[in-house]
């Protein structure tokens, strides 16, 4: 049985290059949010892209897995900051998401810089975002401490 289950919905209008959507999340945290291909391959202008949300959902998961595996050492973070980075790539006539680069910055008292990255590291192998795409994407860690 699952451990939780959510949801979410699109509505896209129109074609690929001309056309619009919204997203709009289960729980109601995300409603009508815009997305658009212009979004994904040249400016936001206030919309989002499916990549925006993975890099979310994988900065999301990561800072949690973390917090969880240090806090299980002893050495409970005052903060995690990650920034998800989500690269998007022509694949011939299709596209491809080839990588996903988290930049971790922790505040955690006690804890050393070498401690750090090997907390980070492991990590990643226990994030379940990491898990999702681990044989599809290339995911990059740079773990610093604050």
């Amino acid at each position: 049985m699952a451990l939780a289950e959510r949801t979410a919905e699109m509505h896209w209008n129109g074609t690929l290059a001309k056309g619009d959507g919204s997203l709009r999340a289960g729980s109601e945290a995300v409603t009508d949010l815009p997305i658009g291909w212009a979004s994904r391959s040249d400016r936001a202008d206030g919309k989002s892209s499916p990549e925006e949300l993975l890099a979310g959902a994988h900065a999301s998961c990561y800072a949690m897995a973390l917090s969880l595996l240090l806090t299980r050492d002893g050495t409970p973070p005052e903060s995690i900051d990650v920034k998800a980075k989500c690269s998007l790539e022509e694949s011939g006539e299709w596209y491809t998401i080839k990588s996903m680069d988290l930049e971790v910055r922790g505040a955690v008292p006690g804890l050393g810089a070498e401690a750090f990255e090997q907390a980070s590291v492991e990590a990643d192998r226990h994030c379940p975002i990491s898990n999702a795409v681990r044989e599809n994407v290339e995911v990059r860690i740079s773990a610093t401490l604050a």
